[in-house]
């Protein structure tokens, strides 16, 4: 994916949004920050209630790098059921994916994780979800 205007990369979000068939309801914008810049910021509503945010920051001038990135999944009481972010405010842990990690079910439990793209999130959230 090298060399992309952003707006090709918005393409693909959208396309990988609305090929998960879970979900029920997208509110997801996009800006342009330049020519290979872009800001994305959404909630997913999914058919068992629950709810995610994403939020990615994206430079694909060169090769697709997500700057900053936040996957939020909560269930439908409102717990949070997992997050992945590259905030650096864990590097106290020695993470050895530091800045990568995720958030596994409650905000204090973090673990090493590699930076997924949305697509493997929303793979993860379609496995947990269950249908009524």
């Amino acid at each position: 994916m090298s060399g992309l205007r952003v707006e090709t990369y918005f393409r693909q979000i959208e396309k990988i949004i609305e090929a998960c068939p879970v979900i029920q309801l997208s509110n997801v914008t996009y800006e342009k920050r330049g020519t290979h810049e872009g800001f994305i910021r959404g909630e997913l509503c999914f058919v068992d209630g629950s709810t995610f945010y994403l939020r990615e920051f994206v430079d694909v001038e060169i090769t697709t790098d997500r700057l900053m990135y936040a996957y939020q999944f909560i269930n439908s009481s409102q717990i949070l059921v997992f997050r992945y972010d590259n905030t650096g405010h864990h590097k106290k842990l020695g993470l050895s994916t530091y800045p990568h990690h995720k958030h596994d079910g409650v905000e204090t439990r973090v673990i090493p994780s590699v930076a997924p793209d949305l697509a493997t999130v929303l793979q993860e959230i379609e496995s947990l979800i269950q249908l009524p």
